[in-house]
């Protein structure tokens, strides 16, 4: 049997951050470095403070969702697949997501500019979705944003606790989303 290897102490405390203050935004520089299985003087060499641990993740946060969703989607044959294809690459990432969700970080301006890109981006992508004809016309595209990201983290959930793979989750959140949002018609036909 061989021993797993160990993460770089930089990347311990990252991996370990990520997953404690997702779930807990008032976790502590100890436990954080406790769990990340380094003392705290080590994680003082890497940040310098709380301050500088939360940016330092926020940029990669930002860094990795932006690299999975511009993979995933750049030859996306249409805009409600690159959509889909930026949930299956989205939940593997939720406890980045949650993160950016739960810390406030308002004061860096490169933060702040990043999250603005991004919500632009998916609004854009969802109204361009919804031309396509996958969203109703009547569904606000802001409540549709909130919905995709909500199950985002829904989806990260059910495969932190062991109770989907990430594809299955991601299937699960698409389902979720363009049944529960996508166009409804009556009888003869009509959106309503």
């Amino acid at each position: 049997m061989t021993t797993p290897k160990r993460l770089p102490a930089r990347q311990a405390i990252a991996e370990a951050g990520f997953e404690l203050l997702s779930r807990n935004p008032g976790a502590s520089l100890s436990e954080i470095a406790e769990h990340a299985g380094v003392g705290r003087a080590t994680l003082h060499r890497h940040f310098a403070s709380r301050e500088a641990l939360l940016i330092a993740l926020a940029h990669q946060a930002i860094a990795e969702m932006d690299h999975a969703a511009e993979v995933a989607c750049h030859d996306a044959p249409s805009h409600t697949d690159a959509l889909k294809r930026c949930m299956e690459a989205l939940v593997p990432l939720g406890d980045r997501h949650s993160f950016l969700a739960h810390i406030p970080l308002d004061d860096d301006p490169a933060i702040t500019a990043a999250f603005e890109r991004q919500a632009g981006e998916t609004r854009d992508l969802v109204d361009a979705a919804r031309e396509e004809g996958t969203f109703a016309a009547t569904v606000p595209t802001a409540w549709i944003v909130q919905s995709f990201d909500h199950l985002l983290y829904a989806g990260w959930e059910s495969v932190r606790s062991g109770e989907s793979t990430p594809a299955q989750a991601a299937a699960l959140a698409w389902r979720t989303l363009t049944c529960g949002l996508g166009t409804t018609r009556d009888a003869d036909g009509n959106d309503l």
